[in-house]
């Protein structure tokens, strides 16, 4: 008799602890009053952690469990990639919900984003207009809709996720023999 084991398993918990890491960096940003907009060392490590580092990090980590603690030693190219995009996907609601809540909380927060954002543009652009400057900041405030930043991002991350976990699939993967 053949065991099915769902790769959803390793994909969910490694999913919810990339997402919770997400969210402490988040709020450790918001602690400490380091944010991207005023601080570009700080926006580009959150990029780098969020983008690159943690989902290859996670996948991998997912996908191996998932062969050697849950397969006996196989991993498919379709198991790899149902677990990857199952960990960004998780990682992106629990991040996109926090994210709608927190703003739901403290909408002070995005204002004074806004405002710092203007006062860049001023400065590295001062032939902008003010009319220019309010039309960038209302596109901003459109994007930060929960209605289409929720989606996005769950896109996004899905994407994501889709990418890595075909190279990492590619390179740990492991085929059940498949002889009579």
């Amino acid at each position: 008799m053949e065991k099915n084991t769902s790769p959803a398993k390793s994909g969910i918990t490694y999913g919810v602890l990339f997402g919770a890491i997400m969210i402490l960096e988040f709020v450790l940003g918001y602690a400490f009053k380091v944010d991207p907009a005023s601080n570009p060392t700080f926006g580009t490590i959150m990029n780098v952690l969020n983008f690159l580092v943690l989902p290859i990090l996670f996948i991998y980590i997912s996908c191996n469990d998932f062969k050697m603690k849950l397969n006996d030693g196989f991993l498919t190219l379709g198991n790899a990639l149902k677990i990857g995009v199952t960990v960004c996907i998780i990682a992106a609601v629990l991040y996109s919900i926090f994210s709608v809540i927190f703003n739901l909380i403290s909408p002070e927060y995005m204002n004074e984003m806004y405002d710092k954002v203007a006062d860049m543009m001023v400065e590295k652009n001062p032939e902008m207009t003010q009319e220019q400057i309010e039309m960038s900041i209302s596109m901003m405030k459109k994007f930060a809709n929960p209605a289409i930043a929720i989606p996005a991002t769950i896109v996004m991350y899905a994407f994501i996720g889709l990418i890595y976990s075909l190279i990492i699939g590619a390179i740990i993967k492991k085929e059940p023999n498949q002889g009579f």
